[in-house]
Order: structure tokens, then C-alpha cells, then sequence
């Protein structure tokens, strides 16, 4: 039995959330493995969206089972939240829904550290304060909060104090009443996450042994790996395909492919270099139609043209072979399209990202134009009701960066979505 990962091959919001969404018929299990509520997630089904930061976008197909892997920072009050509007619009979660012991939990101390290093403009660079970072950097320097630890007041007390050490400033000590309140606040949290919490490792073992087909849903985008995006602008995990074993504990012969999402056009949100970000009032239009405002900050993007250079990095360290690309409806207006195709760097023309993030920022998009085709295709269902020249488009990206689109998007809603390879799909979980 095959298993399959969807990453963000961009910077994120790319509308991985509607891909997962498409896949999960395919499959049994749907499994997040890194990031936490600095992610969004917006499902459009029959002009209902539905908003998810932890939970896998395969909790709306019913009888499906969604694990949060031990990759994964947890915000009980946000995740709580959500397990209570699926509740209200009427989602069956019993026995569906399980957090891994191993994850990481957030606490204020950390949302409060986020906010101060956001305010340091020398430190800033776009986090969505939802106390992430800190968190990853509790977790690697060992003092990191997990599920299982909640209910554990010797080894809280511990962790803790060890963190005091490390940073007298952080997290409030005894002398103002801040561990005692962390550590009836852990209670609290323990309480309320117990109907949850699980060793989804073990759990997901077991259902790999029953047959069940596993979809491994990423966050964020590649362009935000820790060590393969635009450091240090990038946020704190891995998002790469390959993070998909260490983050829900699984070896790499259980995976069979990656389908990478891109969006048509680029978006970032928070500082960092972009070189096709588009200033003028041809980022406002894509701004404008695609409605590009961040699910979990409300920030507007930045907006710019598909950028094939890092688009090829991601195919190369994701493994791509094969694509779903979203939102080409937004091009729809333009009678031209740039493609950025190179790079032009202090050190010559270049089709390979920089590591360097000053390079990077120096870096001018080398474009190539196409013609656009100036006609709604928001009602096309199928690869052939596309204009031709939007089909030359996506044949363009297709050359560029060496992989095929099974799927074209259209739309936010679930049926307005084109699917091109629907054997090549299916073959993910042959």
C-alpha cells in the first residue's frame, strides 16, 4: 500500500488546504507533521469555508481519521477552538481526531517572547506572533512542554526551571507567581486535550498494518524551510517533503510521492526577499482578485509573477514529479504574464537561489512574457474548456520546472477544480 505528502512548493498559501481536501476520497488517514497555528488552512465547499490552523483539512470527509504528528506545536486554546466550531457545524469527531503526546505545546510565555522579538525591528521578520518560534526553540534546547508532560508536575517544574536558567527573563519565575501559574495552566490544558491526546506514532502504525491509505498534509511552503528557504526569514520547522518522516514517524519507504502545490502567481507574506514581488498596480490586481489576505493574520500578501527559479529549488528538494496548481483564475484579466526565468545577481545570471540572503535580496527577475488570454475560465471543468493560451500557460510551467499539473484550480470552491491526471492521483496510492 502507497501513502502520498502534499507540501507548499511557495511561500505558503498556496491552497494546499483545498488539494488535501480533493485527495482525502483516496484515502483513510490524513496526517499534519509540522507547524502549528502560524498555518491556515481555508476549505471551500458549495460556498461554506471552513478555517483550520492544527487540524488536518481531511476532518470535513466523514469517517476519515486525522492524526497531529509529534512535528507539531500546539496552541490548546486555538486548537480547542477549532474542535468547536467543527463541532458546531455539525462534524462527527469521535474517534476521528488525535494529538500526538510528543508535540509541542504553546504557553503565553511564548506568544509573549514572539511578540517582543517582532518588536525588535533588528530581529523582525513577519512571524505571525502565535509564539511558534519560541516554542521550536524551547523544543530544541530541550526545555520544550510536551503533551505528555502536562499532567507531570515534577518534570514541568523541571523544564522550567531549566529554562529560567538558560534566560533569566524567560518564562516568568516563581518570585512574581509566573510557575505557579504555568503549571495550573498545564493542568488545565491536560485536561481539556486528554479526549485527544494519543501516541499518534503507534496509532498510525497500526492503522499502516490494516491497509489504510495515508495522506501527509504539509504547512507553510518550501520557500519557509528552516534550511532550504530564504533564511533567516523563514519560519521554524522543516516544510519539506521529507519532513514528513520525523514529524509523524514513519520511515521513508512508506511514502510513494509528493504532489507539490503551487499558486500562479507568487505570494509572501512577512518580510524576506522576493524578486518577482510586483509593486505597482499589477500586485494590487493580484492582490485584489485573489483575494490575498492571510488566513491566520488578516495581513495583506505580497503579490508577484510565478517564479520558476525558486520554483525549480522546490522541485529539487521536495522530489517533485507531480503538481496541483491553484488560483490561475486570478490571471484571467492580464493580456500579458511575466514568468520569472533567471536571476540577475551581483555575481552574474543565475537559475539557482542564492543561500545568501543578501545575494537574494540583490537579485533582479529575469522575465519571459506570455500572452494572456483575457477570458473567464472560473466555470471550466475540464483541460480542454480552458482558453488555449491558458493551457499554453500551464504548459509553460510544466517546461520550466520539469513536472505535470494533475490538477488546475479555478476557484476556492471544491468544484471548481480541473482534474488533468486523475490515473496519475490514483497512482499515488496504488
Amino acid at each position: 500500500m502507497a501513502h502520498a505528502i502534499v507540501i507548499g512548493a511557495q511561500w505558503g498559501d498556496e491552497g494546499k488546504g483545498k488539494i488535501v481536501d480533493l485527495l482525502c476520497p483516496r484515502v483513510d488517514v490524513v496526517v499534519r507533521f509540522q507547524g502549528g497555528p502560524n498555518a491556515g488552512h481555508t476549505i471551500s465547499v458549495a460556498g461554506r469555508k471552513t478555517f483550520l490552523h492544527h487540524i488536518p483539512s481531511g476532518i470535513l470527509h466523514a469517517g476519515k481519521i486525522c492524526l497531529l504528528g509529534n512535528g507539531m506545536v500546539i496552541d490548546p486554546r486555538g486548537f480547542l477552538e477549532e474542535v468547536n466550531s467543527l463541532r458546531a457545524a455539525g462534524i462527527d469527531l469521535k474517534g476521528r481526531l488525535f494529538l500526538s503526546d510528543r508535540a509541542q505545546i504553546i504557553f503565553p510565555h511564548h506568544r509573549d517572547r514572539d511578540g517582543l522579538t517582532e518588536d525588535d525591528s533588528a530581529q523582525k521578520i513577519g512571524t505571525t506572533r502565535r509564539g511558534v518560534g519560541p516554542t521550536y526553540q524551547a523544543k530544541i534546547i530541550r526545555v520544550g512542554l510536551r503533551g505528555a508532560d502536562l499532567n507531570d508536575p515534577d518534570e514541568l517544574r523541571r523544564r522550567l526551571a531549566a529554562a529560567r536558567r538558560l534566560d533569566p527573563a524567560w518564562p516568568p519565575g516563581e518570585e512574581d507567581g509566573g510557575l505557579e501559574a504555568i503549571m495550573a495552566l498545564a493542568r488545565d490544558y491536560h485536561r481539556q486535550l486528554a479526549p485527544y491526546l494519543d501516541d499518534t506514532t503507534s496509532r498510525l502504525h497500526d492503522l499502516l498494518d490494516t491497509g489504510c491509505r495515508v495522506l501527509f498534509e504539509g504547512s507553510q511552503g518550501t520557500m519557509l524551510d528552516v534550511d532550504h528557504g530564504t533564511y533567516p526569514y523563514v519560519t521554524s520547522s522543516n516544510t519539506v517533503a521529507g519532513a514528513a518522516c520525523a514529524g509523524a514517524g514513519v520511515g521513508p519507504g512508506v511514502l510513494q510521492g509528493v504532489v507539490g502545490v503551487f499558486k500562479a502567481y507568487a505570494t509572501r507574506v512577512g518580510e524576506g526577499p522576493m524578486p518577482s514581488e510586483e509593486h505597482g498596480e499589477k500586485g494590487d490586481l493580484l492582490r485584489e482578485r485573489g483575494h490575498e489576505f492571510g488566513t491566520t493574520t488578516g495581513r495583506p500578501r505580497r503579490c508577484g509573477w510565478f517564479d520558476a527559479v525558486a520554483g525549480r529549488h522546490s522541485v529539487r528538494v521536495n522530489g517533485l514529479k507531480l503538481g496541483a496548481l491553484t488560483l490561475l483564475d486570478v490571471l484571467d484579466v492580464l493580456d500579458e504574464i511575466p514568468i520569472a526565468v533567471a536571476y540577475d545577481t551581483p555575481a552574474g545570471r543565475s537559475k539557482r537561489v542564492p543561500a545568501s540572503v543578501t545575494q537574494l535580496a540583490a537579485a533582479r527577475p529575469v522575465y519571459e512574457i506570455v500572452r494572456g488570454w483575457q477570458q473567464d475560465t472560473s466555470e471550466c471543468r475540464s483541460w480542454m474548456d480552458l482558453p488555449q493560451r491558458a493551457r499554453d500557460f500551464v504548459e509553460k510551467l510544466e517546461q520550466l520546472l520539469g513536472i505535470r499539473f494533475a490538477v488546475v484550480s479555478v476557484g476556492p470552491d471544491r468544484e471548481q477544480t480541473i482534474i488533468r491526471d486523475a490515473a496519475a492521483l490514483d497512482a499515488l496510492f496504488a
